[in-house]
């Protein structure tokens, strides 16, 4: 079933999971993913970002993820992590994505909040969710997102994220606190006192970015803190091609290699579900939805007397 942040993330805040946002190229993939999420009975988070968009556009994307998404039993949030052109986000949403981010990060922080705000209002009207970043969340391939390790700049203020999140209205906020996208080369050295910080602060769900490569403690002691959202790619995508790598003979074919590489990224996103302690939290939808009806008819009758 298709729903968006707002209807899975505050129960995520609440009772201290995290739920998982794992970008996805390709049908083997995706179905990899989704098949974990109903084994685990866990919500879920599937999608791709902008900058994967060489790979598969998102056209292609939608046609199957839109359908595999509807199809399932088990909430499933259809998000573009890391949009960063408003023609971009415009046409996820377009295309039938449930959710957005609009990264502004890089961006000073008053032009952030003055874009993020406007594209937060056009996907609100849609029905749709969004995340925005603050501080920033660098890369570790030597690109454009490289920053120094100790570059404090990148890191995200507490009563800047504060003023951030009540500013834009947004669904979800990712923060900074020393993790990067890609996979690591050393150890990365997180912030937990700056993450519990922000959390204590910002009502706003939370979000890790940079996840691939983390260890199990890091992401429990970052759920702990605050953290409501994980991004994955790196690991399932790596996967994806230990598997291939592995299993391929003289004579194989792409055809004798799906079913496993399917399997294997199950099994990786599974691993990650285990640690983020999503698994068996599908059923808090069902509890959102039957609040809202509550909700709606109370509110009705409440009308009808007056």
């Amino acid at each position: 079933m298709l729903v968006t942040l707002r209807e899975i993330l505050p129960d995520a805040k609440k009772n201290r999971y995290a739920v998982g946002l794992f970008n996805t190229v390709d049908l083997e993939m995706a179905k990899g993913v989704l098949a974990a999420a109903e084994e685990a009975r866990s919500p879920v988070i599937i999608g791709s970002a902008e900058v994967l968009l060489p790979y598969t556009g998102l056209e292609e994307l939608a046609s199957f993820l839109v359908p595999l998404a509807k199809k399932a039993t088990v909430p499933v949030v259809l998000h573009l992590d890391h949009g960063l052109t408003v023609d971009c986000v415009q046409k996820a949403i377009d295309l039938g994505f449930t959710s957005v981010m609009y990264d502004c990060s890089t961006k000073s922080f008053q032009e952030n909040i003055w874009d993020v705000k406007t594209m937060a209002d056009y996907a609100h009207r849609r029905g749709l969710s969004i995340e925005a970043e603050l501080g920033h969340v660098g890369s570790n391939d030597g690109g454009a997102e490289s920053v120094g390790e100790n570059d404090n700049s990148i890191y995200t203020e507490p009563e800047e994220a504060r003023a951030f999140a009540e500013a834009t209205g947004v669904d979800a906020l990712a923060v900074a606190i020393g993790t990067a996208h890609g996979a690591y080369k050393s150890k990365p050295k997180l912030d937990f006192n700056r993450l519990k910080e922000i959390a204590e602060i910002v009502e706003t769900p939370l979000v890790l970015h940079g996840g691939s490569g983390l260890s199990d403690q890091d992401f429990r002691s970052a759920i702990a803190n605050g953290i409501s959202k994980v991004n994955i790619f790196t690991d399932i995508n790596a996967a994806y091609a230990r598997y291939s790598h592995d299993n391929y003979t003289e004579g194989c074919g792409i055809t004798d290699l799906m079913p496993g590489i399917t399997d294997a990224v199950k099994e990786a996103t599974l691993e990650k579900m285990r640690v983020f302690g999503c698994p068996g939290h599908a059923a808090a939808y069902r509890e959102y939805v039957v609040q809202g009806v509550v909700r709606n008819v109370m509110q009705a009758l409440k009308k009808g007397r007056g």
